[in-house]
């Protein structure tokens, strides 16, 4: 009996079991779950062509070692490292934008929160009826226009491309900013606690080719800075008097009055919420559309 155990032991010999303690069961877990949003944020960017283009190259890498093909072994390994630094150059803005969406996923607590920033009230009613009346205003005479209102993610570097001007949020003065042949009307209104804080702002634009192709420069400017901020961003058609609002990359089109005013409030409860957690010094998830 001992011979055959002795016997079947050596014939299992090249089979290897890992022991596996519980730390690299969590290490495990931990890199399954990071591999998932890693390949599903790849797949929502030009990057996936990237990763696609990676894949062929490893199958190659590996065809040309079981060929021992030593001369394009060389060349990979030795250009391997100055690829990696020409990919991080090519899409530092898809990177950028990765570690700017992990930033307002508010997984840590804002320490630094002070009980000014508490108590201020980024978007009051009286705010959203003012912006609700001038974007009416506006669309019924087609004068075009974009309204940033600025959530938790600053937008000072946007800002100070504009004119200063400091003002309370009002229906005449937001429809005379946009009026037409006016000093102030091309560009952006950018909106902080209820406070008109800059017009004429320069906006980044989305380079996404999925848009409609019958958008203009407006849509793809508020597109453009609703993907690197939580802001949310107001829009009226020149053309057509339209009335859309962009957040979080998504793009609301055809508003009425009663549509538009439900996003603002939606902006508002969120920063109810926000005070409340900061209030508690919790955790709070946000659930943000896909």
């Amino acid at each position: 009996m001992d011979k055959l155990i002795a016997k079947l032991s050596s014939y299992f010999d090249w089979f290897y079991f890992p022991h596996i303690k519980g730390t690299d069961i969590v290490e495990i877990i931990i890199l399954s779950v990071l591999i998932y949003y890693v390949m599903n944020w790849f797949k929502k960017t030009r990057a996936w062509t990237l990763v696609k283009g990676l894949m062929v190259l490893a199958l190659f890498t590996v065809f040309a070692a079981v060929l021992h093909l030593n001369t394009i072994l060389w060349i990979i390994q030795n250009t391997i490292s100055v690829g990696i630094i020409a990919v991080i150059i090519l899409f530092q803005p898809e990177l950028r934008r990765a570690l700017e969406e992990l930033g307002r996923r508010n997984l840590v607590p804002d320490v630094f929160a002070n009980d000014k920033n508490v108590k201020s009230e980024k978007l009051s009613d009286e705010t959203i009826q003012e912006l609700v009346a001038a974007t009416i205003d506006m669309s019924k005479n087609k004068t075009g226009a974009l309204i940033v209102i600025e959530d938790s993610v600053a937008l000072g570097e946007y800002e100070s491309t504009g004119i200063n001007i400091d003002a309370a949020v009002s229906r005449q003065l937001l429809v005379n900013i946009f009026e037409h042949n006016t000093p102030l009307h091309d560009g952006a209104v950018i909106v902080r606690n209820n406070r008109i804080v800059a017009a004429t702002c320069y906006l980044p634009l989305t380079d996404r080719s999925d848009l409609n192709k019958d958008l203009g420069t407006r849509h793809r400017a508020a597109v453009g800075i609703s993907e690197v901020s939580d802001s949310l961003t107001i829009i009226v058609s020149e053309e057509s008097g339209a009335i859309s609002v962009s957040h979080s990359g998504i793009l609301y089109r055809n508003l009425d009055s009663e549509g538009l005013k439900k996003q603002l409030q939606r902006l508002k409860s969120k920063d109810i919420q926000t005070k409340r957690f900061r209030r508690k010094g919790g955790k709070k998830n946000e659930k943000q559309d896909a």
